[in-house]
């Protein structure tokens, strides 16, 4: 079963027909001249098409002004312009417009004949409603598109509903650091005062794990790096991260606890934390994003769990080795 993608996700639920078009043979005069009396829906650009409407250029209007009258539009308009298909995703016409700077998107059916442009106006109102969506989605939300713009005019019922299923994987992640930490129940029997830095080193881990994901999961869309530019990129922003944390907290540690082993404990916790999840706050959404998915679900609950964990078996391994 093939499961289509509603119509306002598309380029064709933003275009607008009506634009201005003209010849190659055209010149600038003549182009200029057959613009009075006619209503378009967006006029960033003439587009130049043949005698089939097929697309073969755009001059922009601004451009377009101050060129010699008598100059024909093929000797001036921009060649191969980008241009999208009507069944595009609309975030990929956003992408695809702020990579070329361009005001509006072509769009042309598959056999490059222009059908209409998605404008300005639709490019801002589209960018602002896939922001909506990827707040919701790093909160751990889950709603189909079409609903998200109505979260808050929704029923209470309708409201657990969004947001239960990544809850209980948080539950079950709960779960799992409350086992974590019992295998280390004679390290905190020993050495109670262990336990007073798990909230902070969880946090930290936590929140740097989330600045990365909502840098991320935006910006995978636009970036042309490989896995292993960005990766090595964001382990060494953690690790950097994480020295100065740590830095600054082992003094704190070592003047309130009297213990250079624990305080050193604690600092490399941070560092090692901090670029761990740095990691992994950029992994999970760059394999969704390799699979075709929307980044922003690898995001929220689950890359927290594993933060979470992760940064607790780190720490308690630690302090096994230099405290107790």
């Amino acid at each position: 079963m093939t499961v289509s993608t509603p119509k306002f996700e598309t380029a064709a639920g933003h275009l607008v027909p009506h634009v201005p078009f003209a010849f190659a043979q055209d010149s600038v005069g003549s182009t200029l001249s057959s613009l009075p009396g006619n209503r378009f829906d967006s006029i960033e650009a003439i587009y130049i098409v043949d005698r089939q409407g097929h697309l073969c250029g755009l001059v922009r209007l601004r451009d377009l002004l101050t060129l010699p009258r008598e100059l024909k539009l093929s000797e001036v308009m921009v060649t191969q312009p980008p241009a999208v298909y009507p069944d595009e995703d609309r975030e990929q016409v956003a992408g695809l417009a702020i990579q070329n700077g361009l005001t509006d998107v072509p769009v042309v059916d598959r056999q490059g004949c222009l059908i209409g442009v998605v404008p300005a106006r639709a490019m801002l109102a589209i960018l602002r409603q896939e922001h909506i969506e990827d707040i919701h989605r790093l909160a751990g939300i889950q709603h189909d598109d079409a609903q998200a713009r109505h979260t808050l005019d929704a029923s209470p019922t309708r409201r657990a509903k969004d947001r239960l299923p990544w809850l209980l994987v948080g539950l079950l992640g709960s779960i799992l650091a409350t086992f974590v930490v019992s295998r280390f129940e004679q390290v905190l029997t020993e050495q109670v005062f262990v336990s007073f830095f798990v909230p902070g080193i969880v946090y930290l881990a936590d929140a740097i794990g989330t600045q990365t994901e909502a840098i991320v999961v935006r910006g995978l869309s636009f970036n042309q790096n490989g896995l292993r530019n960005l990766l090595s990129g964001e382990l060494w922003t953690g690790l950097l991260i994480g020295l100065v944390l740590g830095a600054i907290g082992f003094p704190v540690v070592l003047v309130a606890f009297g213990s250079i082993q624990l305080a050193i404990a604690v600092a490399l916790t941070i560092v090692t934390a901090g670029a761990i999840a740095a990691s992994i706050g950029l992994l999970f959404p760059w394999l969704l994003y390799r699979a075709g998915k929307d980044p922003a679900f690898g995001s929220g609950p689950v890359a927290t769990i594993i933060q979470d964990v992760l940064s607790l078996v780190i720490y308690f391994t630690i302090v096994q080795w230099l405290v107790v």
